[in-house]
């Protein structure tokens, strides 16, 4: 075993503090990752604090995760030292299942071990994430980062993008296609820049007037402030997808008829606190609702390839390893354009 450096929650609703910890030793088929910068989802907030429910502490989150291969096993042959290689929400799974078989890794029926906040497949030995120093993990798991890139603005990538990425892609986004995107947030705003890399017209949704300018600088044609009932209106029955990424307790009744028939609606942001909806709007139009959780592993890696070849890189603010229960709260406020970055040598 080696020690690792980082922050954790000792307990829920309890400030993130510096946390030692035990990584074990390199196998033949991992790798170690030197971690440079690691994002702030607001997935980790969720669960430092507990919201999900079955938080095991002391917890280190962070599945947003860039570095740089210090160490590569003796069978490993995937990474080279000194490349960069990301890792995203997942570390391994059971390799065994039918959904690991079609690539759906996040769907592991045995059991998915997440980077943070889990197990490894032993099902004893607790996972810890990348607000950390250093990261072990399987070379299958890990992701190869095109040389070059800003690490920090592409950490984000290994959630947020994927989270937006294989759902655009499994509904079709692309030229001849309308996409709303609720929600301009960390999710929302690379959901807005894939999707018009895709070459969809994008619409943002959005509760705030004053993120229209950022809307059109990130690639949107329109934008529609979800309390103009005007707007809305004008805007019914337009929309072939809806990328739905809030994650508190919001309306999607009144976004559910702006889809076309057989419109979809996919859900992304996981708001704790369940939803209410209307049957109506599904029932005329035969509208679907749906949801979609990060990707698999190989279509992660399609993601980082597509991000790169499009340049498409998320908006970020790198703050030091001690900000991060300030970052926290700020992304609570929505204080954020669009994702805090922690920037891993502050430690």
């Amino acid at each position: 075993m080696s020690s690792a450096r980082g922050y954790a929650a000792p307990k829920a609703n309890a400030p993130l503090t510096p946390f030692t910890f035990a990584r074990r030793e390199p196998g033949d088929s991992d790798i170690r990752i030197e971690i440079s910068h690691c994002g702030i989802c607001h997935s980790d907030i969720h669960q430092a604090r507990d919201e999900w429910g079955g938080a095991v502490f002391p917890m280190v989150p962070g599945h947003e995760i860039v570095g740089r291969v210090t160490h590569v096993g003796r069978r490993a042959s995937k990474f080279k030292v000194g490349e960069t290689a990301g890792v995203g929400c997942l570390v391994d799974t059971c390799r065994s299942c039918e959904n690991c078989g079609r690539g759906l890794e996040q769907h592991c029926l045995k059991h998915p071990s997440f980077t943070y906040n889990g197990t490894e497949q032993d099902g004893k030995t607790p996972t810890y994430g990348g607000y950390s120093d250093s990261i072990v993990v399987d070379e299958d798991y890990a992701l190869k980062v095109a040389a070059g890139l800003p690490p920090e603005r592409v950490a984000p990538l290994l959630c947020a993008g994927i989270t937006t990425y294989s759902p655009l892609k499994r509904w079709g986004a692309g030229k001849g296609k309308r996409v709303g995107v609720l929600g301009l947030g960390g999710l929302g705003h690379m959901a807005v820049k894939i999707a018009a890399a895709m070459g969809a017209e994008v619409t943002v949704l959005s509760g705030s007037a004053s993120k229209k300018p950022d809307a059109s600088r990130l690639g949107a044609a329109d934008f529609v402030l979800t309390s103009d009932a005007a707007a809305l209106k004008k805007t019914t029955g337009r929309l072939d997808l809806v990328v739905d990424t809030v994650s508190a307790a919001h309306d999607v009744n009144s976004v559910l008829g702006l889809l076309k028939t057989e419109g979809t609606m996919v859900m992304v942001g996981a708001s704790p606190a369940p939803l209410a909806v209307a049957t109506f709007p599904l029932i005329v139009g035969r509208r679907n609702l749906a949801g979609s959780l990060i990707g698999g592993i190989a279509e992660t890696q399609e993601m980082l390839d597509f991000c790169a070849k499009e340049k498409v890189l998320s908006d970020v603010e790198v703050v030091a390893a001690k900000e991060v229960n300030t970052a926290y709260e700020r992304m609570l406020k929505g204080d954020v354009r669009y994702r805090f970055v922690i920037d891993l040598k502050t430690l």
